[in-house]
């Protein structure tokens, strides 16, 4: 038997498995990779969209806006304190309350202001 021509073929052979190696170790991770890229689109883009949108909701609130609170109160802002964060709310003639400004939930347009007032 020749084992020259043998090693010279298991050489070979490893010389190709060596060569394609770092490709492979990359198609090896390339599921994870896809995942995470999927992960960033579907679900941190849009939460990092709203939570735009909800600053600025909150940043854009002054007095006199018929608001939502996240408990379910409406009322209208009686003043708005920037410095502390929080707002205080007229929701009767005496009756006030003071609450942070991330306890609000929405702004309502002037036509659900309407609606929401006692007659």
């Amino acid at each position: 038997m020749n084992y020259g021509i043998l090693t010279s073929a298991v050489l070979a052979q490893e010389a190709a498995k060596s060569a394609a190696g770092p490709t492979d170790s990359l198609m090896m991770y390339a599921p994870f990779i896809a995942i995470a890229v999927l992960f960033y689109f579907v679900i941190l883009m849009p939460q990092r969209r709203d939570q735009k949108k909800r600053e600025q909701l909150l940043d854009s609130l002054k007095k006199d806006d018929r608001v939502v609170t996240i408990g379910g109160i409406i009322a209208t802002v009686a003043n708005v304190l920037p410095e502390k964060k929080e707002v205080v709310l007229k929701i009767e003639d005496n009756v006030k309350l003071r609450v942070r400004r991330s306890a609000i939930a929405e702004i309502l347009s002037a036509d659900k202001a309407d609606e929401s007032k006692p007659s």
